[in-house]
């Protein structure tokens, strides 16, 4: 009797959960597996007969390699940067957006919307923004900020990326945070307000603490986004003025589909998979300690 129910068990997990692991393993972990090996050789990705075995030659490639490093470098300002704007704007957009204003439904939804827009798609509407629509007004206003040539030059450039980046991001995690906001419980508010709290403290020793978890989540999506950002670096600027305003993902997908080294693009996919794991492992790990129960 204990086997039959044992064995029916089994049957109503490979029923219900084996489609969904067969297409796991399908589609991310043997492609995952075949990148971990190719990383090791010279494939141009045409001819699998031509992927000879290479060894380490492409982590020594890979060291030396200034574009990657340079690419590196804006990828990490550009995340650093992306990650506070966005948690810190979301943040005060949900305090707002959870007191009893009339137009608070309107204003989510508003604030919600750049989130379904398709990067690629996007990034070209920005760009016609930068180079078209700035240009006009600036002719109109003469104000400074709009004569500026946004993805002119280096700097205008990452900034223009950085605001695509934060207008896409900040609504979806907005919704998150009034997630949390809505769920605290209104006892410890009141108590704490009771107490002689301002809105300050109540913020500050109430609110933030026992939202931890959001900001767990926000945090660990925030960096991903960022440092895996490529369909507005593609779509914005092409990695230019030169390769400037180039991220880690888009390098690697020049390396691979326009230079033909899928062997050396993937061993920087996987060191760059790596890497990413490893910051998101941490700030999960850190911010979840920091995580109190109310």
């Amino acid at each position: 009797m204990h086997s039959r129910r044992k064995g029916s068990e089994w049957l109503q997990q490979i029923v219900f959960t084996g489609p969904g692991q067969l297409f796991f393993f399908v589609i991310v972990l043997v492609p995952f597996l075949l990148g971990f090996y190719y990383s090791f050789t010279d494939w141009n990705g045409l001819d699998l007969d031509k992927a000879n075995w290479t060894g380490l030659s492409n982590i020594q490639k890979i060291m030396t390699d200034d574009k990657l490093w340079a690419s590196l470098w804006f990828t990490i300002r550009f995340a650093v940067v992306t990650v506070i704007t966005v948690n810190v704007l979301a943040f005060l957009l949900a305090v707002l957006l959870v007191q009893p204003l009339k137009t608070r439904k309107a204003l989510r939804t508003v604030f919600f919307m750049p989130n379904v827009i398709g990067g690629i798609l996007l990034g070209f509407i920005w760009q016609f923004i930068f180079t078209k629509g700035f240009n006009t007004v600036g002719e109109l206003t003469n104000i400074p900020f709009f004569q500026l040539p946004w993805l002119g030059t280096d700097t205008t450039a990452f900034w223009g990326i950085v605001i695509v980046f934060v207008w896409q991001t900040a609504g979806y995690m907005m919704v998150i945070y009034i997630a949390a906001l809505a769920g605290l419980p209104k006892d410890l508010l009141e108590a704490a307000r009771i107490d002689g709290a301002g809105y300050w403290d109540l913020l500050k020793s109430v609110m933030i603490p026992l939202i931890m978890p959001a900001i767990t989540i926000c945090l660990f999506l925030t960096i991903s986004n960022a440092f895996k950002t490529f369909d507005l670096n593609l779509s914005l600027t092409k990695g230019g003025p030169g390769t400037s305003t180039q991220s880690l993902a888009y390098n690697i997908y020049a390396e691979a589909l326009n230079n033909n080294r899928y062997g050396l693009g993937t061993a920087k996919a996987m060191l760059f998979f790596f890497c990413v794991s490893l910051i998101t492992i941490t700030q999960v790990w850190i911010t979840k300690r920091k995580e109190v129960e109310a």
